[in-house]
């Protein structure tokens, strides 16, 4: 049955996606509750209730489930014993396996291969001369990711090309071992997937959300751009060409079906340039990428995952208006200084979206800039252009460039 609005919600996480979970379900008329391990959490002004705890504490999550009527989650580090706890409680969407299956990057890389789902060349390796042999016949151009943990570039390096001589100096002699054991011990010296580096297009997303009942919602593909492997802009709905649309989204509800997922996915895809389409990663949650469907969708994608665990009605994907948005990072802060956020808002259809962190750190995400247009691509020059004012006072560069 529709968990109805009045009911309480449980959000595992109290970061910036929390916050805006927890935003769209009290407009609903949803009480929330969430377990997040900072007291000063983003989500902790907008909750009913906050427990302060870490992802994996047990108790804790059981606790949150026992006052709620249905829990989700906004973050994958959150402990599987955790869900499976809270689940005797309250519904728990998505569920504990699809969560366990995503926050391994080796088990989900298997699992897609082994179903059939486009991925890219890759190893798992679990020491250093695995490492060492898995790099070399990648051609040496590779990422290597830690199989768990890490996000917006952390526990990942990029390697161009030199590990395929790795060993080999001028005079031809050195430790191929031991340059493997020091990059397998920057990534802390745990099990590892090694991609083959590829020669990109693009890169897209696609999300999808489904409910208990088996209804289907699909977001139109939004095209997203990174620098230093954080996202720096997207767009939405993104300019591809209908085969790339059709064949991302069917490759979406397919995932979403096959993981039998109750909530939100997004699915991460490379399009190469040789035209074809290759899964990256899953997030079975909100995502940044997403954050233009707040002012480009008739329903933004943190209503829809409260309508989804809620087993509410889906409401309409229809883009109303093309938007773009440009992650504002804590750089703009360097020194202490305050971003001229004024600045920035005197460009037609800009909004400013801060997330409430305390705490502004080179690289961190403190909030979005969005505009909209007639276009995606005029959506995304007003929203460069109010970040080139905001970012002024600060001495940084334009971002996407």
């Amino acid at each position: 049955m529709p968990i109805a609005p009045g009911s309480t919600l449980g959000i595992l996480g109290g970061g910036q996606l929390g916050r805006m979970t927890a935003l769209a379900a009290r407009t609903l008329g949803y009480k929330v509750h969430a377990l997040d391990p900072d007291p000063d959490c983003p989500a902790r002004s907008v909750l009913d209730r906050c427990i302060v705890a870490s992802f994996d504490d047990v108790a804790q999550a059981a606790e949150l489930a026992s006052q709620c009527d249905v829990v989700t989650l906004e973050i994958e580090k959150i402990a599987t014993d955790g869900l499976a706890a809270a689940a005797r409680f309250a519904p728990v969407r998505p569920s504990a396996d699809v969560l366990a299956m995503v926050q391994d990057r080796g088990v989900q890389k298997s699992w897609l291969s082994r179903n059939g789902f486009p991925v890219g060349p890759f190893r798992e390796v679990a020491t250093s001369e695995q490492l060492l042999d898995a790099t070399r016949a990648m051609g040496g151009a590779c990422f290597v990711k830690s199989c768990v943990g890490g996000y917006d570039g952390r526990g990942q390096l990029r390697l161009s090309g030199g590990a395929r001589d790795m060993g080999k100096g001028e005079d031809g002699a050195g430790d191929a071992g031991s340059e493997a054991a020091a990059l397998f011990g920057s990534l802390g010296g745990q099990r590892c997937v090694v991609e083959q580096a590829l020669d990109l297009e693009a890169e897209l997303s696609v999300l999808v959300a489904r409910s208990p009942s088996g209804k289907l919602a699909v977001y139109p593909p939004a095209l997203n751009h990174h620098r230093d492997q954080i996202l720096d802009w997207s767009l939405l709905p993104g300019p591809l060409s209908a085969a790339v649309t059709g064949q991302a989204v069917q490759i979406a509800l397919d995932l979403a079906v096959g993981l039998r997922v109750e909530g939100l996915l997004v699915v991460e895809l490379f399009l190469l340039k040789d035209g074809r389409l290759l899964i990256n990663e899953l997030a079975p949650r909100p995502h940044n990428s997403y954050h233009a469907s707040e002012v480009a969708c008739v329903t933004s994608q943190f209503e829809q995952a409260v309508r989804a665990v809620c087993d509410l009605p889906l409401g309409s994907v229809e883009i109303v208006r093309p938007a773009a948005i440009v992650n504002l990072l804590g750089d703009a802060w360097e020194g202490g200084a305050t971003p001229a956020f004024e600045a920035a808002l005197e460009i037609p259809g800009v909004r400013l979206h801060l997330y409430g962190k305390r705490v502004a750190r080179p690289g961190r995400k403190m909030g979005h800039l969005s505009a909209t247009g007639r276009t995606p691509e005029e959506a995304l020059v007003a929203a460069k252009l109010a970040m080139a004012r905001l970012s002024a006072q600060a001495g940084l560069s334009l971002p996407g460039r």
